[in-house]
């Protein structure tokens, strides 16, 4: 019963602090940024506001109900299938552990779900998963791909690669090389 009530307070207490430092507000105020300092317009807030709350509060609801009701902490579940670690490292530091897993993992898609919502309410059309298809030279291709590994892998000793907009669109359009047929899926279109 104990562990129960200490995930359930643990929870409550993190919607509580997520609620008292407004990230939901943040979040509104960060796309609401993002997208004025792009377009200059001012945007319908209150409906994109309205939509940021929805998909956070519906992030929230899942998590929530993932870690209280469908696959909760259990102490003997954990104690059982990790005897070595339970005897090392106290059960609370496991719980918050079991907690930040079932937070952190579906967060990936809230991402593409807010600029959804910021696109759609802007736009008027978002489409998430659009297929855009064409032709790019074989040198273009490799440019991209090069530029794309220094951005996403350090080099051992240097550096991480800064991204450079202006630079890399340079670079890769002096590529040339036969035409090829593409198609790229785009996450937010």
């Amino acid at each position: 019963m104990f562990c129960v009530s200490m995930c359930i307070w643990i929870c409550w207490r993190f919607f509580v602090i997520l609620n008292k430092y407004m990230i939901i507000a943040k979040l509104s105020y960060w796309f609401n940024c993002f997208v004025i300092s792009i377009t200059g317009k001012i945007l319908k807030k209150e409906a994109i506001n309205n939509g940021i709350r929805e998909v956070v509060t519906e992030l929230m609801d899942r998590v929530m109900d993932r870690v209280l009701i469908t696959d909760p902490f259990i102490k003997e579940k954990h104690h059982s299938s990790k005897p070595l670690y339970a005897a090392l490292v106290p059960d609370e530091i496991f719980k918050g552990s079991h907690f930040e897993r079932r937070f952190v993992t579906p967060f990936g898609g809230v991402w593409e779900k807010l600029a959804y919502v910021v696109s759609k309410e802007y736009h008027g059309h978002c489409e998430t998963g659009y297929t855009v298809t064409g032709e790019v030279g074989t040198e273009r291709l490799r440019r991209i791909q090069e530029v794309l590994n220094k951005l996403e892998h350090k080099q051992k000793g240097k550096t991480k690669e800064v991204p450079n907009w202006d630079e890399e669109l340079s670079y890769i359009l002096k590529g040339k090389g036969k035409p090829v047929p593409t198609s790229v899926v785009c996450d937010v279109y």
